[in-house]
């Protein structure tokens, strides 16, 4: 069960392109000229290259708590490794979870200190949901 879920990109996105294809093709009927197929194909190829977008902000960018981990992108971290999420402060060099040099950006990092005593950054759009959905996932 996902106690926190901040996914990092919706496919809603895809409709976009083809929704500015319509847009397009709406403002042509007006003029008297129209060019339906070349329309589609723009609207078909700005979904296109979209897709890969979206597929990796939902892959790299997503953040999860369970019942039992953290999630952040593809890097899980098991509750029982996790002693404290208040009050950590974020020492210089300090890794950041999901495999990046540093938070992504529109992200605000949450330190957190592990049971072997390391301090690693954490990061989430609403760093104090995150810290609440961790806080009562660990003591549940």
């Amino acid at each position: 069960m996902a106690r926190y879920l901040e996914r990092g990109a919706s496919w809603t996105a895809l409709a976009y392109g083809p929704g500015f294809a319509l847009l397009g093709f709406l403002a042509e009927l007006f003029t008297g000229t129209t060019h339906a197929v070349a329309w589609v194909i723009v609207g078909l190829g700005l979904a296109a290259i979209t897709a890969p977008w979206v597929y990796a902000r939902r892959r790299f960018l997503t953040v999860q708590v369970t019942d039992d981990a953290l999630w952040q992108g593809r890097e899980r971290v098991p509750l029982q490794d996790i002693a404290e999420v208040t009050d950590v402060g974020a020492p210089t060099g300090a890794r950041v979870l999901g495999g990046g040099w540093t938070t992504p950006n529109k992200y605000e990092a949450l330190p957190i200190r592990l049971t072997d005593d390391t301090v690693v950054l954490a990061w989430a759009k609403d760093v104090e949901a995150l810290r609440t959905a961790l806080r009562d996932a660990r003591t549940a």
